[in-house]
């Protein structure tokens, strides 16, 4: 799809299938796993694809080691099963991660119980990856570690990706199997008939202001955080609770980790992390309840940044860093389904579901399980639309782990790779992209504001100080090139980029 050839609402079809609420990753699974039966599939977002909690995750595909601690196993067993499934099919864009957690003298849970935990984890995986370390392997391993009463450690593994590159690759696989989706249509209402079923939904084109009623055989609400905020909804949602997680952005030259060090914050004991992504030490994450603010403008809070620092200090002390050190910071919020728990991290992540005539709505979940969520919702969906029934799944194709392959599909990587512009082989300063990756992306991949083309399609707004200010003007090259972006179009977009990233991502020490 190119940038030229948005689909607009009047190339819509009268009447679809399935119609999908939500570009985030169970919407996105959602489409991918729909299209697949053969069903005629519309996704709208009222934002840019994965532009809510999926591109403000904390960016693992992990198993939820934690969760064994509270005893949920089916949980734990999926997810490990999942994750191994996305690194044998995603290979280059879900890549495997080195965990280590070190273990100090008269804290708990030990060595002994964190051992037989990975044990367990190990089993659930198929695969003996966890090992005991002493403290003088941890410490080669991790200099910046506090030593001080450090007994030892434990070794396994998980995984990581970049998000809403996932959630893109989704969505573009289910296009080029015959779906639709459209980033910037927002529901103005859910229709329903005079018996009081579901019928469809009136959608509004954000960027050209056009309106248009759709029929559907059967709408989905997975907007996440937003699902209970659609005008006309039919009701029967679980009571959320939205939960805010908070990650710090720092340079890997001031704080050099090797791997992913996971351990328990000082303060409550909640688990932290930090780990090497794109380039970058990512750290987080906060858990917080956000309560009915709007999602769409989670920050990270004053007290946030203080309790992260806090943590930061007590396990790498030696590093002395400050708050002003990190590049940006960013904040999502998790649609988490209200258990009554006192402690938010103690509310479970499993996914609910709720249905009504002609319609169905899903949230909570977690990033690592979107295809078991997705293939769920489709089976219940089968049972008022029998056409939906998920395939039968099959192994996961193996994918050889070429970054450019796996992010941007065989084509587009050959595309960047024999780009005409010799400068779209080179790779954009300070960070893992090729300019020809931005080049594509702009060209292809329904890019409507520079944010979309710098926050999701690649992430150099998050790897980069200032958000990238400094290639802003090669970066507009690209936009004028590519998206014919006239001189007052650029201006404004530039404009309206660097006010959203000083609001959303700067760090106020």
């Amino acid at each position: 799809m190119t940038a030229a050839a948005r689909p607009s609402l009047a190339g819509l079809a009268a009447r679809y299938d399935l119609v999908i609420v939500g570009g985030g990753i169970t919407g996105a699974g959602i489409l991918h796993e729909a299209a697949a039966t053969g069903a005629r599939v519309l996704l709208v977002e009222q934002n840019d694809f994965a532009s809510g909690t999926s591109c403000a995750s904390s960016k693992l595909v992990h198993g939820g080691l934690r969760y064994l601690k509270d005893k949920q196993w089916r949980l734990t067993l999926e997810s490990v099963r999942e994750r191994n499934r996305l690194l044998h099919s995603r290979a280059g864009l879900v890549e495997r991660q080195p965990f280590l957690m070190p273990v100090y003298r008269g804290t708990s849970p030990g060595r002994g119980t964190l051992r037989l935990g990975l044990a367990i984890y190990d089993l659930m995986g198929g695969s003996w990856r966890s090992r005991s370390l002493s403290a003088q392997q941890a410490l080669a391993l991790e200099p910046g570690l506090r030593s001080e009463g450090l007994e030892g450690a434990v070794a396994y593994d998980d995984a990581r990706t970049d998000d809403a590159r996932l959630v893109l690759r989704l969505i573009f696989e289910a296009q080029a199997a015959g779906a639709q989706a459209l980033n910037y249509v927002r529901v103005g209402e859910v229709l329903k008939d005079a018996g009081g079923r579901v019928r469809g939904v009136a959608l509004r084109d954000m960027v050209n202001g056009d309106s248009r009623e759709i029929e559907a055989g059967l709408v989905i609400n997975a907007a996440g955080a937003w699902s209970t905020a659609l005008p006309g909804d039919p009701g029967g949602a679980p009571a959320l609770r939205p939960l805010r997680g908070s990650h710090l952005v720092f340079p890997l030259e001031r704080f050099p980790v090797g791997r992913a060090v996971s351990w328990l914050h000082c303060r409550d004991r909640r688990p932290v992390f930090v780990y090497p992504w794109e380039g970058v030490a990512l750290y987080g994450t906060t858990d917080l309840d956000h309560g009915d603010a709007d999602p769409g403008r989670a920050g990270m809070s004053a007290e946030e940044a203080r309790y992260l620092m806090e943590g930061l200090a007590h396990q790498f002390p030696a590093l002395g860093l400050k708050l002003e050190d990190a590049i940006c910071c960013y904040s999502g919020v998790r649609p988490i389904v209200a258990g009554g728990k006192d402690d938010p991290s103690a509310e479970s992540r499993e996914s609910a579901s709720w249905e009504r005539p002609g319609w169905i709505g899903i949230t909570g979940g977690k990033l690592t399980t979107f295809r078991v969520t997705a293939r769920q919702v489709l089976a219940l969906a089968a049972k008022q639309l029998p056409q939906l029934a998920p395939r039968a799944a099959a192994p996961p194709p193996a994918q050889q782990p070429d970054r450019l392959a796996a992010r941007y599909g065989a084509e587009g990587a050959a595309w960047i790779s024999g780009s005409a512009w010799a400068a779209d082989r080179e790779r954009v300063p300070g960070t893992p992209y090729l300019w020809g990756e931005l080049r594509l992306a702009a060209r292809r991949e329904a890019v409507v504001h520079l944010a979309d083309l710098l926050l999701r399609r690649t992430r150099i707004g998050l790897l980069l100080p200032k958000g990238g200010a400094a290639l802003l003007d090669p970066i507009a090259a690209i936009c004028r090139e590519e998206l014919g972006w006239d001189d007052g179009r650029l201006a404004m977009e530039r404009s309206r980029y660097v006010d959203l990233w000083r609001r959303r991502h700067a760090v106020t020490p």
